[in-house]
């Protein structure tokens, strides 16, 4: 544990985007003369122009984790076991009724509406400036962390959930092409690599709070967004669009009250 908080001040550098210790750091002018934007956030390396294919050649092309950060300071970030607690708005989306899908589908087109199910929810999370934090089985999850998507993250969170809806086509006359329900939750939770340095080591977010964003999104039907009342405060605090939002009391595991969720749809209006 000592370890971890060693590392600590490094994480709350990096996750409120205020300059930590990371490689070419101290060649980032040099670098930010290459042209051209998109590039990494720490290290200026660029991603396009004449120079990406370059940058990319030594490992420094945009990360998995989210393309505000090359690969290079994406895996330098996970080699350093440790965290800080940080406000954020996690997203997480699930494909509704994913085991009877696949029943109904060979393995290979399973497969493909799987595929395209993370190309999609990914690119609407990349342009909203979520870190990527798991592609598993039929789920997606997106940390909106304040350093990289800035201080109104909640509203980013909410944003990209409703074009999340729309681009799995659930305002079709058809109907969606794969039906989603989604959560969104902004609470402080843990950030940071889990595991050992000279191991397997992952960037996540640990705590209640990634947990219950997990719950409200197993309890939206397809179609749905339930968003937590402190992410609908740190999301539309100054306007009266809360109070046209359909509300619910749910029941959530490990809570001994039922917790006020709001309900959205990707095409009710939004502020």
């Amino acid at each position: 544990m000592a370890f971890y908080g060693r590392n600590e001040q490094w994480w709350r550098a990096l996750l409120s985007g205020d300059n930590p210790n990371l490689p070419f750091r101290h060649f980032r002018h040099l670098l930010g003369l290459l042209p051209r934007s998109p590039r990494c956030k720490f290290c200026h390396a660029p991603f396009a122009g004449a120079a990406g294919p370059l940058m990319k050649m030594i490992g420094k092309g945009p990360s998995r984790l989210t393309p505000d950060l090359c690969h290079q300071c994406a895996a330098f970030a996970q080699r350093m076991p440790g965290g800080a607690e940080v406000e954020l708005s996690m997203l997480f989306a699930d494909i509704r009724g994913s085991t009877t899908l696949a029943e109904n589908m060979s393995t290979l087109a399973f497969s493909q509406l799987i595929s395209s199910f993370f190309a999609t929810s990914t690119d609407v999370l990349v342009r909203r400036r979520a870190w990527i934090d798991r592609l598993v089985g039929d789920q997606v999850i997106g940390l909106f962390v304040p350093g990289f998507a800035g201080q109104e993250h909640a509203r980013l969170a909410v944003r990209a959930a409703q074009e999340m809806l729309h681009a799995m086509g659930h305002a079709d006359s058809e109907g969606p092409w794969v039906p989603v329900g989604i959560g969104v939750h902004t609470e402080k939770a843990f950030v940071g690599a889990v595991g050992r340095q000279d191991r397997a080591t992952d960037i996540t977010v640990l705590g209640d709070a990634p947990n219950i964003a997990a719950r409200l999104s197993s309890a939206a039907a397809a179609g749905e967004i339930l968003f937590s009342a402190s992410a609908a405060q740190a999301a539309f605090a100054a306007s009266d669009i809360m109070d046209g939002l359909q509300r619910r009391q749910l029941s959530l595991k490990g809570k001994s009250e039922p917790v006020a969720v709001y309900v959205l749809r990707d095409y009710d209006p939004l502020p």
